[in-house]
């Protein structure tokens, strides 16, 4: 890599860890997708005696529910500004993890070092899809559990995202769009042949708290980071900011599966993904 895509690549990295410190991500974990971390744990047969490592583990939504079956557990993030509402939460359960701040494209573990390695919509958000994949192949023994959860292109989700890429900075080149994770011949292709009985499994979390489209709009623009940073291109320029409300909106009046005159529902689909290191 030359000087200057080091210095690029520490940028951007530098924009994502800022833009997950901003907004409340505990709290939108917590609330919308809390099932998904022990669904994750219990698919990838965490159990005790096991280490395991939780990548970009943000505020502990999978590392947690990994402890409580007994295995030791590191959490690891980009974003250390997640760990303390993290500790305070695994504190509450009665457990003890080691959280380590580390970039998923370069983790700082030894080769082999991990039976099960996880990662719950979290190393879908790192830049180069192939570095990462074979960063979590290099940590985990052979014979260990790699199991992952990402959202979907085609769900609720991955069509928020989309929704929200023109009000977004600019990619970097290269670029990959992080619900690509969510193709299983996408996952194939980066784990290749080093990983066997590789599995996957559409499911959906349901989304159930707000009472109507507007109310969900109004959370993510008040919690979640990506948002806030929408918000915050927009805010010299009212027309593009009305086009974005109106944009967010839409979608969340599109994807909203309640009946006519009933409280609001969504199902956030995403891709289970569990293989074992040949």
């Amino acid at each position: 890599m030359t000087d200057s895509a080091a210095t690029d690549d520490r940028d951007l990295k530098a924009r994502h860890r800022a833009m997950w410190a901003s907004g409340d991500f505990p709290r939108i974990a917590a609330e919308t997708i809390g099932d998904v971390g022990p669904a994750l744990a219990a698919a990838a047969g965490v159990h005790a005696g096991q280490r395991v490592l939780d990548v970009a583990a943000g505020s502990g939504a999978t590392s947690i529910p990994a402890a409580l079956t007994g295995a030791s557990v590191v959490a690891s993030d980009l974003t250390p500004e997640l760990f303390e509402t993290g500790r305070a939460t695994a504190s509450a359960a009665g457990v003890e993890l080691e959280w380590v701040e580390a970039d998923a494209e370069a983790l700082p573990f030894a080769d082999a070092s991990f039976d099960v390695v996880l990662s719950s919509f979290g190393a879908m958000f790192a830049p180069r899809h192939q570095v990462v994949a074979d960063e979590l192949m290099r940590v985990v023994r052979p014979g260990g559990t790699i199991a992952m959860t990402n959202w979907t292109p085609q769900g609720t989700i991955g069509q928020f995202f989309l929704m929200m890429a023109p009000y977004m900075p600019p990619p970097p080149p290269g670029f990959v769009p992080p619900v690509a994770w969510g193709l299983p011949d996408h996952v194939r292709e980066l784990f290749g042949d080093r990983v066997t009985d590789l599995r996957f499994e559409e499911r959906v979390q349901p989304v159930e708290q707000f009472a109507a489209p507007s109310d969900l709009v109004s959370y993510y623009r008040e919690n979640f980071g990506p948002t806030l940073v929408a918000y915050a291109r927009t805010a010299d320029d009212p027309e593009r900011r009305a086009a974005l409300e109106a944009d967010f909106l839409a979608h969340a009046e599109r994807t909203n599966l309640a009946e006519p005159g009933g409280r609001a529902r969504w199902e956030f689909q995403y891709l289970l993904v569990v293989g074992r290191r040949a």
